[in-house]
């Protein structure tokens, strides 16, 4: 019988590992196929409080498992949970075949980014391609560069702006006629002198493979259907994110996006059931706030396990 178990080995999950562990419960963590989370695909870390310098997304992800470790907490690495039975306490969480019973779940299951599905996305990642312009996008290697930004939301919208600051020039490739973010955003970003939108265009292919390094992308317009070769040092991907939650899309409330939706701090509408970090937050995304929320499901659900031993 475990006190906690946490799904999920990024920020969040650390997090409440690390606060669990504090509190003496002695937390389980399953990291999944991607210990430490997206975070560990960054290679400079900037934003995050206490680095000077930034330190290394692998790096900070290694540091804070040793954290949670040194105090107690265990993790079964490269392991995921199959099922979940929520339906009665304790809960039977199934790991590897194997169900392990525990009082409380955190769950800091993340989200992934939505790709573009080409190999050269793949290829060149951290090289040039990236999906998180306030992550990367102060890097030398794209300060006062022509750089590119892959989507029409309010997030690629963000993106777009956010890296005005930094790049020579932003082009905005769009696949539609009009941006899909809000007027406000829109109007902003299309009012932008730094910001050139490319309408009706798909990202074909990231350039160069060969080189090891992006120097440009080849386009097709979707109303024409011709191609282009645009030169560019950065590509940044804001396509929209996939929460993973649907191993609980039965279970717990979920959104029309796919979030989970939670009804006071980390809790959810199943008692003893806690969320954390990105797989709940479409709004900030950023290493620092699933941490905190990590914080908070930790205290949480020490809080409920105290009240229920009190209550014994």
């Amino acid at each position: 019988m475990e006190n906690v178990i946490i799904i999920g080995s990024g920020c969040a999950g650390l997090t409440a590992a690390l606060y669990t562990a504090r509190a003496d419960l002695a937390p389980l963590v399953v990291t999944g196929i991607m210990p430490g989370g997206l975070l560990t695909t960054t290679t400079t870390v900037e934003n995050f409080p206490g680095f000077v310098e930034g330190i290394d997304g692998y790096q900070l992800m290694i540091n804070m498992q040793k954290q949670a470790e040194r105090f107690g907490a265990r993790l079964r690495t490269l392991s995921r949970v199959e099922s979940v039975d929520l339906s009665q306490r304790p809960f039977g969480v199934t790991i590897d075949g194997e169900t392990i019973l525990t009082k409380t779940l955190i769950i800091a299951t993340g989200a992934g980014h939505r790709h573009l599905g080409i190999e050269s996305e793949h290829l060149l990642e951290n090289k040039g391609v990236t999906w998180c312009a306030t992550c990367d996008g102060a890097l030398p290697m794209f300060r006062n560069k022509p750089l590119v930004v892959v989507g029409g939301g309010d997030s690629a919208c963000e993106e777009a702006m956010y890296l005005t600051r930094f790049a020579s020039t932003v082009y905005l490739v769009h696949r539609r006629d009009e941006l899909r973010a809000s007027k406000i955003m829109a109007d902003r970003v299309l009012a932008h002198p730094k910001i050139q939108p490319i309408w009706n265009t798909e990202v074909l292919e990231i350039l160069d493979v060969t080189k090891d390094e992006v120097t440009g992308v080849r386009l097709k317009n979707t109303q024409t259907n011709q191609e282009s070769v645009l030169d560019c040092s950065g590509v940044f991907i804001a396509i929209g994110l996939i929460p993973n939650t649907h191993l609980f899309k039965d279970t717990l409330a979920i959104d029309e996006a796919g979030y989970f939706i939670l009804t006071e701090g980390s809790k959810t509408k199943i008692p003893g059931v806690f969320i954390a970090g990105d797989c709940a937050d479409k709004v900030y995304r950023q290493a620092i706030t699933a941490a905190g929320m990590g914080c908070v499901a930790a205290i949480d659900a020490e809080r409920f396990l105290q009240e229920e031993a009190h209550s014994a």
